[in-house]
């Protein structure tokens, strides 16, 4: 076995992420301030937006999103139960009750019709999730959102860069990233809410600063959503060469799935026409015709030095503390419970040299093979 072991992830900063925050040390403006207006700038140039306006994270951009649309108790939002639980967590923070709809059973994104089917007189928000860097049907859910007269907002915490038709995501309706210490891009913690909307570009700039457009003039009750300048020098960089390391990542995705073809019981991802998928994650299926069950692959990468992960062990309304909250209505989601049973991500980062995607073909070979 090689000695070096493979992370699931690895975060790398550099000489140009140290130089900016450097530059916000020396300067003394810690806070919102140009850098952030610097970052700000660049990201609604990645999304083709008139505005991005940068928060603390990214559960705190779906908040905020929410509630600049005016969802709150009383109304309920359409989403997925495979995600992350911010996702949901945002939505009952805000007062809403929660739908909860079964997914695409190949591309893991919100499915457009059980979502429709969903939907009832009180549902003020439509949140599909675009999961491991790949966009969710955006031409069905700008038709859904219109017919019923919902907010669009998109969940788009793991798909910096990715693109749907042409178009990248967070453009279609409220577009909602994280820069979390995993993601493709990184300030450590931070968001990014994004619209073509002045209206509620302006509003969600005065709710994240305490509600305040001029100090103490309170014209809203607001949060204190602010992102630092050392968070956005950070982020900087990694904005500038975005469309590099997402090139690179779907370089890696690619050896990958021509290696890890016609395994038994292994399905590798599938990418939507139309679709500019960016890997945040390279989710492959364990199905029950594998020769190994999921978790004996994972201790068999293990013992070779290859992270894994499961992203999600499962479904949201299958915990205890969503499964007896009235705010939280699941229908039945099978194709989302059957890909939490199946879901293993391996390491499709950056940082990976040709070696390393060689390791990780073969020790997946030598478990599952014939």
């Amino acid at each position: 076995m090689n000695d070096i072991p493979i992370p699931i992830t690895a975060v790398r900063l550099g000489d140009d992420e140290e130089r900016l925050v450097l530059e916000v040390l020396r300067s003394g403006m810690l806070a919102q301030g140009p850098k952030v207006a610097w970052f700000e700038e660049l990201f609604a140039s990645i999304c083709g937006t008139k505005h991005a306006i940068a928060v603390n994270n990214g559960t705190t951009a779906l908040v905020a999103a929410l509630q600049a649309h005016g969802v709150g108790p009383g109304d309920e939002v359409v989403t997925s139960p495979f995600t992350f639980v911010a996702t949901v967590n945002a939505a009952l923070e805000v007062g809403a009750t929660v739908r909860l709809a079964d997914i695409d059973s190949e591309d893991f994104t919100l499915d457009v019709q059980a979502a429709a089917e969903v939907v009832t007189e009180r549902t003020r928000a439509i949140l599909p999730v675009h999961l491991f860097g790949q966009g969710a049907d955006m031409a069905g859910f700008v038709e859904l959102a219109a017919r019923f007269g919902a907010a669009l907002v998109e969940d788009a915490a793991q798909a910096h860069g990715a693109k749907v038709d042409g178009r990248p995501v967070g453009g279609f309706g409220t577009g909602c990233f994280s820069f979390y210490a995993t993601k493709n891009v990184t300030t450590g913690e931070g968001g990014v809410i994004t619209t073509d909307s002045d209206e509620l570009a302006d509003r969600l700039r005065v709710l994240r600063n305490q509600g305040m457009r001029a100090r103490y003039e309170y014209e809203i009750a607001g949060h204190n959503y602010r992102m630092t300048d050392l968070q956005a020098a950070i982020g900087i960089p990694q904005l500038e060469r975005l469309s590099e390391t997402n090139a690179i990542r779907q370089r890696n995705a690619a050896k990958l799935t021509a290696g890890l073809a016609g395994i038994e019981g292994l399905l590798t991802p599938v990418v939507r026409n139309g679709r500019d998928h960016v890997f945040h994650q390279y989710t492959v299926r364990i199905t029950d015709d594998a020769r190994l069950s999921r978790s004996e692959v994972i201790d068999g990468l293990a013992s070779h030095g290859i992270g894994s992960g499961i992203y999600y062990p499962r479904v949201i309304q299958d915990y205890e503390c969503y499964r007896n909250d009235t705010r939280v209505i699941a229908d039945s989601t099978p194709r989302a419970e059957q890909a939490a049973s199946e879901v293993l991500s391996l390491p499709v980062h950056p940082h990976l040299s040709d070696s390393d995607l060689d390791r990780i073909v073969h020790a997946v070979h030598q478990l599952l093979g014939s």
